[in-house]
């Protein structure tokens, strides 16, 4: 017999030991950096935004019923969502999207755009890169999760 969505969902989910973490996509990660969850109904395959899949299951509302979802943490692969305030996804605009992205510096002419002038491939890579870390080590080398998710190279020398 074949899970059910939600149990095949929340089964590639990777959630951080602190109540504040991130819960990571330990999944495909499309070429823009984001998640990717396929479903399969009524004979139809559909890949779907997996911190769009995990809003829709916690607050039981279709996907197509709510615009974007904002990440209030900035990792691609993060579906933290909960009904409470611990959340890291708000449904929002695009208009509210794109402003909550220039007031982060994260738009295309932010002057501190941890991403510049990295191509969609090099951001695509990152996520992937703490997707294999999470998903091989868990959250056991918790430095190396935090430098990947601050956009740190994790691999670079210390001074000390």
């Amino acid at each position: 017999m074949t899970p059910a969505p939600e149990d095949r969902f929340w089964s590639k989910v990777i959630k951080g030991p602190r109540p504040d973490d991130c819960w990571l996509w330990g999944a495909a990660v499309s070429d823009d950096g984001y998640g990717r969850f396929t479903l399969n109904a009524d004979g139809r395959t559909q890949a779907v935004r997996p911190h769009r899949f995990a809003f829709h299951l916690v607050h039981g509302v279709p996907m197509e019923s709510f615009g974007a979802l904002m990440h209030r943490c900035d990792v691609p692969i993060c579906v933290r969502v909960t009904a409470g305030t611990d959340t890291h996804l708000d449904p929002g605009t695009n208009r509210e999207n794109m402003a909550d992205r220039l007031v982060k510096g994260r738009d295309a002419n932010g002057s501190m755009f941890r991403w510049r002038g990295f191509s969609r491939a090099l951001f695509a890579d990152r996520s992937r890169l703490l997707r294999d870390e999470v998903r091989v080590h868990g959250w056991d080398r918790e430095e190396r999760i935090r430098a990947l998710i601050s956009g740190a190279d994790p691999e670079a020398p210390t001074l000390f």
